[in-house]
């Protein structure tokens, strides 16, 4: 029997049907003592190590507004100052406890915006 090639041995298999292509794997693992499957297992036996690596820092941060303090007013200028809110709803935003002014923003925005509200009075955290 003549040696057939990569791409001839590819036509061959191009024209099988499914059934068929999965009995031919079969055979030919059996007959080779393989198997067609990739190794999966590998990467699960890295363990904590491998989570640890994949931790990244976070670039994204949330500012929250905890609280409005004694200058009520003042907060609500510094999130209209910081968010494109209007009057009423800068005041809504202000009213409910846990608000985000500020979502998925760089850490020095976040930052300048932390300091922001807690010059104008408000409890804020950064997440």
């Amino acid at each position: 029997m003549a040696k057939l090639t990569q791409d001839e041995l590819l036509a061959q298999f191009e024209e099988l049907t499914l059934i068929e292509l999965a009995a031919f794997v079969k055979a030919f693992e059996e007959k080779f003592d393989v198997t067609a499957a990739a190794p999966v297992a590998v990467a699960g036996i890295a363990g904590p190590t491998a989570t640890a690596e994949a931790v990244e820092e976070q670039d994204e941060f949330d500012v929250i507004l905890e609280g409005a303090g004694d200058k009520k007013i003042q907060v609500i200028k510094e999130v209209r100052t910081l968010t494109s809110l209007g009057l009423k709803e800068a005041k809504d935003l202000v009213d409910t406890a846990g608000a985000k002014v500020l979502e998925k923003v760089a850490k020095d925005v976040a930052e300048k915006a932390k300091a922001a509200l807690e010059g104008a009075g408000a409890k804020v955290t950064v997440k």
